[in-house]
């Protein structure tokens, strides 16, 4: 893996930094400090993030749940309250998500996903009628790479999917409606505007990944899951990272919105009252809707399932974005851009099985060769490498 001089540096400036950061580690105290560890938040810090609207109720202690690591550094805190915070029904517990250890944060800044996750809290959520999660506080440093996220506890009344989750149609449906939903929202141009210069485009953050070894790793990964990729497909293994780069350019000539980018069942959820709804916001960008909607039908579904509903799928998402007011083209056109957007879900994907060294262990093995066998057999079927446009 070969980073650039602009990269090496970065690399090197956040480590120095992380090793100050650790050398004067303390506890906080203001809202505005960022802990670096979980255990040094204390009863202050939560209070005036958790009391400031509720007069004489303080935060006497907490503890922390068990770590639970990924690209972020997760925690579930419960909380005690003084008997004024007890009656105001003050929340007894949080997730804190985070960049703590060094490799989250080296990740965080090189890709710039604390800084989106905080823009979508704190800027973009209220402005989205979906079933997501909200924040209670969000914040990051920029040249630390350290940031924090205290999120409102769902454990009680939402149940995370799972690669195995049973996907019905309904639930199906109900994922590419809220997408039809956040697109549409953002698909006007004064709502564009309005959030100009806060995310990036979906090329630039995929040129960010690239910066961690992607093309090289992606490779392995495809050429390790040929147990699970149909023989045809990986026939033509060397056409496959050329048309995954295809897929990002014609983000470039295609009209854009806001997109979650990483859309895979794992990041969905389900409400106790049935509908679903979608978490982890660190990779929202400017980009086409075909990236979103290819890779959460095309990740969710059994292959069977898929080939069974896709059709009527894609109808359903096609309509709930004429009902938000956006101009959607042709069926055939959907479904040609739906296929060329295939490719970058792979992609996330067959790294994940084999992963830079930049890159934290993100998922299970047993997820990662399922998602990777869903998208592979939707490329084959679609013989989506005809769809590309090579000149």
């Amino acid at each position: 893996m070969k980073f650039t001089d602009a990269d090496k540096e970065l690399i090197d400036d956040i480590t120095a930094q992380f090793e100050a950061d650790q050398a004067a580690a303390k506890p906080v105290i203001d809202p505005k400090d960022i802990p670096s560890r979980h255990d040094l938040i204390t009863p202050e810090w939560l209070s005036a993030i958790l009391c400031k609207d509720h007069p004489g109720t303080r935060v006497t202690g907490y503890t922390l749940d068990e770590i639970n690591d990924g690209t972020s550094n997760r925690r579930r805190i419960f909380i005690e309250y003084n008997a004024a915070g007890q009656d105001a029904g003050l929340p007894a517990t949080v997730f804190a998500k985070g960049s703590q250890d060094l490799i989250n944060r080296i990740v965080y800044g090189i890709l710039g996903t604390a800084e989106v996750e905080t823009t979508f809290y704190t800027l973009l959520r209220d402005q989205i009628d979906i079933e997501a999660p909200r924040a209670h506080h969000a914040a990051f440093d920029r040249e630390s790479g350290k940031s924090i996220i205290l999120l409102r506890d769902m454990k009680d009344s939402v149940s995370f999917c799972d690669y195995d989750t049973e996907m019905t149609f309904d639930r199906a449906a109900g994922q590419l409606r809220l997408l039809a939903r956040l697109h549409s929202t953002f698909h006007r141009g004064d709502r564009m505007m309005a959030i100009a210069g806060k995310m990036r485009t979906w090329p630039q953050h995929w040129s960010n990944i690239l910066r961690l070894g992607m093309e090289e790793f992606s490779n392995k990964g495809f050429i390790a899951a040929e147990s699970v990729i149909p023989h045809r497909l990986f026939s033509q293994y060397d056409k496959i990272w050329p048309a995954t780069m295809k897929a990002v350019e014609q983000h470039f000539q295609l009209p854009q919105t806001v997109i979650h980018g990483d859309v895979h069942l794992k990041n969905w959820y389900v409400t106790n009252e049935g509908q679903m709804g979608l978490s982890d916001w660190q990779g929202p960008t400017f980009g086409h809707w075909s990236r979103d909607i290819a890779y959460a039908m095309c990740a969710a579904l059994k292959v069977e399932d898929r080939r069974a509903w896709e059709a009527e799928l894609l109808g359903i998402y096609v309509e709930a974005m004429r009902e938000g007011g956006v101009e959607m083209p042709p069926m055939d056109k959907v479904l040609t851009l739906f296929r060329r957007q295939l490719f970058t879900a792979l992609a996330y994907w067959t790294v994940t099985l084999r992963h830079p060294p930049t890159m934290p262990d993100m998922q299970p093995e047993d997820a990662t060769v399922e998602f990777i066998k869903r998208i592979a057999h939707a490329i084959d079927d679609h013989e989506a490498l005809n769809s590309v446009v090579w000149n």
